[in-house]
This record gives C-alpha cells, structure tokens and sequence, in this order.
C-alpha cells in the first residue's frame, strides 16, 4: 500500500537515568531530505540515525528532534585531589611546628582549600546511548509509519476512483469518436449537394474524404494508451514500494493522451469531455504530490 509522504511519530525511553524523546515530522518534497536536532555532544551519533531513518523514508523534508535529559543521572563523582591535598598538610604541619600554632585539622577544614575536592562527571557509554536513542527512534518511526500508512490509504482509494471516472470516460470518448465521423459525412454530402445541384454526386470522393477525415480523427491510439497508463497505474497503487515519483511521470503521459484526444475532437460534446477528463487526471496528479 501507498504511504504518505506527510506524517508525525514520537516516542520516549531511556538510557540508564538518561531520558530519551524522539519526534519525527515531515512534509512533501521531491527528494528525500533529512535534518536531524540533537545536542551538540552526540552531534557523532547523526550519521548512524541517518541510515535507520533512510531505511523507512525515502522521500520527503524530515525533521528529526531528539532531546536527552541527563539531569537525573547520577553521574557525578566526587574524586579527593590527594598530591594537592597532602601538599597542603605538610605546608600546614610545618606552620603549625615553626610557628608554635595549636589546634588540631579537620577532613572538612582540610576540604575547604581549593581543588582538594574535586567534582567530575563520569562519561556515559557512548555505544550503548547510541543503540538507546536508536531503540527509541525506531519506536517513533513505527508511529510515523501508521500514521503515513493511514494517510496513503485514503490516497489510494481516492485515485483508484479516479481512475474509474478516467475510464468511463475513455468509454464515452470512444463512442462520441465514430459520430462524428458520420455527422462529418453528411455534412460534406450536403455541402456537394448544395454545390453541384442537379450534377450526379460522386460517391467514391465521398468515401476518400470521409475516409481521410475519419483517419484524422480517430482517438483509437489514445484510448489503448490510456487503458494501458490506467493499468499501469493501479499496479504502482498496489505494489507496496514508494511509487510517488513514478506516478508522477505517468500522469504527464495521462495528459499528452488527453491533450491529443482534444486536439482531434471536432465535436462539442468531445470536447467537454476532455475537460472532464483532463480534470480527473489533474486531481491524481496533485494527490501524487502527496505520496512517498
């Protein structure tokens, strides 16, 4: 089934006491275009997220927002600075033996000198948040599928009647073709009649012409063309591959098809016809704007 290129997923998770979010969001484009946010310390991690994200997505403008809270991790650690430390009491053990100083040195005393203790913040395994972001990635991706998949249903259905209407109207253009023909005959009939009165008629030119212009007219190329595009077309919509560009392409031939029709036309009927034909074609091709 068809997929549309419009869609939004999210999903949250963690990593140890790191929480992960995850929100996707996209748009129609011509190509596929993918812009991930994520905080400039796993700014590495991109490229990894990148290839996941092209094995759902292979049209579209993506964006892609990843949040990583890290502020209820217990990642600090409290490290003793002990050259520094012990720096500092013998420097106090000979002021206290040169100077005759009394009083005795607590751990707290000793704690306030500067950098004696000292606070660092123990780093994360990055191969393991990498595979947590991308577990919660793929969660997100999941519902921005269904959501695409539910959007191209609607597509589908809508194109395939489309196609119907472009059928059925392919039928009555086939049916309007040949009358003209036969208006055109007695039309030129008339018109020798008129011309060469009492004068025999000559039935054979009659034919010739009749003959010519029925050869000019006919849309029977057309119509096998456009049965075989609308063919075609119900195959792309039940494939299951992206087939937006495709479609694309084919509709343009829908409407070569439809300007020829229009072009040979010499009835008014026809040619409302080819209004409601080329009316047709021109909704599928701007809901194809809209598929994967």
């Amino acid at each position: 089934m068809i997929k549309s290129m419009t869609g939004y997923g999210g999903a949250k998770g963690a990593s140890g006491k790191i929480d992960i979010t995850v929100e996707i969001k996209s748009v129609n484009n011509r190509y596929h275009d993918c812009t991930i946010k994520i905080p400039r310390v796993f700014i590495s991690f991109e490229e990894s997220l990148k290839s996941v994200i092209q094995g759902h997505i292979s049209r579209g403008k993506v964006d892609v927002f990843v949040t990583v809270d890290s502020s209820k991790a217990d990642d600090v650690e409290i490290r003793l600075n002990r050259p520094l430390a012990e720096a500092y009491l013998s420097t106090l053990r000979a002021m206290t033996s040169e100077y005759g100083l009394g009083g005795g040195l607590s751990a707290i005393d000793l704690a306030r000198f500067p950098d004696v203790l000292q606070a660092e913040k123990r780093e994360a395994d990055a191969e393991q948040l990498c595979a947590d972001i991308t577990a919660v990635l793929e969660d997100a991706l999941t519902g921005f599928d269904e959501m695409r998949a539910r959007e191209g249903e609607k597509l589908y259905h809508d194109i395939l009647s489309r196609l119907d209407a472009i059928e059925k109207l392919t039928v009555m253009a086939e049916e309007i073709s040949p009358r003209s023909v036969a208006e055109y005959r007695k039309k030129l009939e008339a018109r020798m009649q008129e011309i060469l009165q009492a004068a025999g008629i000559d039935e054979a030119r009659i034919l010739t012409e009749a003959a010519i212009f029925a050869d000019r007219v006919s849309i029977n190329e057309e119509t096998v063309r456009l049965r075989s595009h609308i063919a075609q077309l119900r195959d792309m919509l039940q494939s299951g591959e992206p087939v937006g560009r495709k479609i694309d392409f084919l509709v343009q031939e829908f409407n070569r098809e439809a300007n020829t029709i229009g072009s040979k036309g010499n009835d008014a009927e026809l040619s409302r016809l080819v209004v409601d034909l080329k009316a047709e074609i021109e909704k599928i091709r701007e809901q194809a704007q809209n598929i994967e």
